[in-house]
């Protein structure tokens, strides 16, 4: 009879994140280790397989607000993570679960939290891998993402200072409604905003819970990093996102809408709202 493999988050872990999620920041630890398919070469063989939407890289050095999307560095996907330590790059593979092995890597993570997910925001939709391999000192801007995300620290250290999801201070409503309807994820970034971050370190055997669309930039430590985000989301983050997305038309015609409420606020309406309007072609 087959032995069941030692879990990747223990029952202390597990105990935190039950009492913390959907919506509050905390740190969790983690007993991936130097997993093979987390190391440099197996990252980029991968890199070079998934498809050109699927990569997304450029220069490290960047400030912590940005205007679009940097653009690439022009050196090859593959050489830039085989050469991480001195490519100066930052570089993103999204949806890992295209390749079996990385799938299947994603899947066992996210089993062992499913029912903690389950029992609070309902069924673990749309389950995605991302994986970060960062230069030394290298940033990642100010921006917001629309998943629940625990991310992995598996090599090196970062910092990533994150600001209350929900907070128009920190991301004004007409920013969350752009993006739902196709716009950026990332945010103008103002210095009299730090004092309403806070800073979570990061290093290997570490992971940090990221509620959705919570504002956050990350400095890398002095070595390079590698990092895994384990990705889902919830039928309350899809009526959120589509709250948001009716908020912008009602906003077109003239009005001022009160923003969706945070989790657990089930924002029904206006996401039914917004999704007879698209079928309407609104």
């Amino acid at each position: 009879m087959p032995l069941t493999p030692p879990a990747t988050f223990t029952e202390t872990a597990r105990t935190a994140f039950a009492a913390h999620y959907p919506e509050v920041p905390h740190k969790l630890a983690h007993a991936l280790g130097a997993h093979p398919l987390m190391e440099l070469e197996a990252l980029a063989r991968l890199a070079e397989a998934l498809p050109e939407a699927s990569i997304e890289y450029n220069a490290s050095e960047q400030p912590i607000g940005v205007e679009g999307k940097p653009a690439a560095t022009g050196i090859p996907i593959g050489e830039t993570i085989r050469h991480i330590e001195t490519a100066k790059s930052w570089a993103v593979l999204k949806n890992i679960e295209q390749d079996p092995a990385y799938a299947a890597l994603l899947a066992a993570l996210l089993e062992e939290i499913r029912p903690i997910i389950e029992a609070r925001t309902g069924r673990m939709l749309k389950t995605q891998g991302f994986v970060f391999i960062t230069s030394a000192g290298g940033v990642t801007p100010y921006h917001f993402d629309p998943e629940h995300n625990i991310l992995m620290q598996v090599r090196g250290a970062k910092v990533m200072t994150q600001f209350p999801a929900g907070d128009p201070a920190y991301a004004p409503d007409e920013v969350h409604e752009t993006y739902h309807t196709g716009g950026g994820r990332e945010l103008r970034w103002r210095e009299a905003m730090l004092s309403g971050g806070r800073e979570f370190a990061l290093g290997p055997g570490e992971a940090l819970y990221v509620p959705v669309m919570a504002p956050h930039f990350v400095r890398n430590g002095s070595e390079p990093s590698v990092s895994l985000s384990i990705t889902w989301r919830s039928e309350w983050s899809f009526a959120e996102a589509d709250a948001r997305a009716f908020n912008g038309l009602l906003r077109k015609w003239g009005l001022a809408p009160n923003p969706p409420g945070r989790w657990p606020a089930t924002n029904r309406a206006k996401a039914l709202g917004w999704r007879i309007a698209r079928k309407l072609g609104a």
